[in-house]
């Protein structure tokens, strides 16, 4: 009696050799895999067009922060050109500090003379549009650190003479309400004022000129 062979009993005779159904599971397998890889690849623009606000800004386009609620003597931090951007709404104490003849005999450059440091409508005792506003790049013209704020008056660190401004606390260097630079300190120039204009009384932009060039 012949003994039955792999063929008729259904067995593949070669274990190389897949059965129809393995062969047409491995089939779809292989296209879900290459349909979603296509998907993959397809979305890529799409998803780079969802994100123009973050290249754009990288790239130094203009951006839009409202100060809405900013109390006298309070500041906040947006972000342009991937540096921070502080505003500060000064107070009256704050303003009259800015004027005294005591705080600018200790400035070196009281008039912004140096002109890279900020546009021109902002050359004046404020550095700023409106006076109670600033809006200013913190960092420092020395070596590129943070400065820190420091509006309290006479304090024990900084002596019974600072009348309140800004700190640099990697090498010492002292500016004042307006980023002015103090004298026989690392900082060479003041603080950069960046292009700015208003866009409401709680809105400003920054990174646009009000003549509306960048």
């Amino acid at each position: 009696m012949t003994e039955p062979s792999d063929s008729d009993v259904g067995g593949p005779q070669n274990p190389d050799v897949l059965p129809d159904v393995s062969r047409r599971k491995l089939l779809v397998t292989a296209t879900a895999i290459a349909g979603g890889a296509g998907i993959a690849a397809a979305s890529i623009p799409f998803i780079a067009s969802m994100m123009p606000s973050e290249r754009a800004r990288a790239a130094g386009a203009p951006v839009d922060v409202s100060f809405a609620g900013l109390q006298p003597g309070g500041q906040v931090t947006a972000e342009w050109r991937g540096k921070p951007v502080w505003i500060l709404r000064r107070g009256e104490a704050m303003l009259k500090t800015l004027e005294s003849p005591s705080l600018r005999q200790n400035l070196a450059d009281p008039d912004s003379k140096v002109g890279s440091q900020q546009p021109g409508y902002a050359r004046n005792a404020f550095r700023s549009v409106k006076p109670e506003y600033l809006v200013l790049v913190p960092i420092c013209t020395h070596l590129g650190c943070v400065p820190t704020f420091r509006p309290d008056v006479a304090p024990r660190d900084l002596g019974p003479d600072w009348p309140g401004g800004y700190f640099c606390p990697c090498h010492g260097s002292k500016f004042d309400f307006a980023g002015r630079v103090y004298r026989n300190v690392p900082a060479p120039t003041n603080l950069v004022v960046p292009p700015h204009h208003y866009l409401s009384a709680t809105t400003v932009r920054i990174g646009e000129d009000p003549e509306g060039g960048a």
